[in-house]
């Protein structure tokens, strides 16, 4: 991993076609502007964790009687309270 120090205003270059730029830095956060070809896909990396997680769990089988149990705790859940 390379590690660099950036102002705002600097930028970096990732081979040919792709600039990193430097727009502000406020408090702990960074604000950065990307140019790089449109057939370059730009991903927030939280985005591809959750998406992984996502396919993960969809891929996991679970027998349709478990399921239904689980709906019905959900139902039993938010049925409102009897009055008496």
């Amino acid at each position: 991993m390379l590690i660099l120090q950036r102002r705002p205003g600097e930028s970096l270059k990732i081979g040919q076609d792709i600039e990193v730029s430097v727009v502000s830095v406020e408090g702990g956060r960074v604000r950065l502007a990307i140019s790089a070809p449109q057939d370059v896909p730009i991903l927030r990396s939280e985005l591809l964790y959750a998406t992984a997680a996502n396919r993960d769990s969809a891929v996991e089988e679970a027998a349709p009687a478990a399921l239904l149990g689980l709906l019905g705790g959900i139902a039993e859940h938010k049925k409102p309270p009897e009055n008496k």
